[in-house]
């Protein structure tokens, strides 16, 4: 019993500390997307920003990191017990986004692009891929 506790509390630590890196690199990249379009079209709120975000084929990769936090936050917030395959799964999903070179997808390309024009993406996704290392 003592290591299924302690199985739980790890797997809600690990999950709690990839929702935060991801929330971070989020913000990065949302705020790097809203100075891009703020150049071309002038201020832009951030509730108009997320409707850009939502809506549009362009920022698919932005609105699937989104979606996998969403699920990070059901897990955390589970009334039942989160099965190891659930969590591998997500995060394996989260894997397959953070490297998206591996698939040579329109993702990778403006994942790469978002991950040039701002410091501050790099450094969390760099924060985000080294937790998934240690896993």
């Amino acid at each position: 019993m003592q290591n299924t506790l302690q199985n739980r509390i790890n797997q809600h630590q690990l999950l709690s500390d990839l929702r935060i890196k991801l929330l971070r690199l989020h913000k990065s990249l949302l705020n790097t997307e809203r100075i891009t379009y703020e150049q071309m079209r002038g201020n832009v709120s951030t509730g108009e920003l997320l409707q850009l975000v939502i809506n549009h084929e362009q920022f698919a990769w932005l609105h699937q990191l989104s979606q996998l936090i969403v699920q990070i936050d059901d897990l955390l917030h589970a009334d039942e017990p989160v099965t190891k395959e659930a969590i591998a799964t997500l995060i394996d999903e989260v894997r397959t986004l953070l490297t998206p070179n591996e698939w040579g997808n329109d993702f990778a390309y403006k994942y790469d692009a978002a991950l040039q024009r701002n410091p501050d993406v790099v450094l969390a996704h760099a924060d985000a891929v080294m937790l998934l290392a240690s896993d």
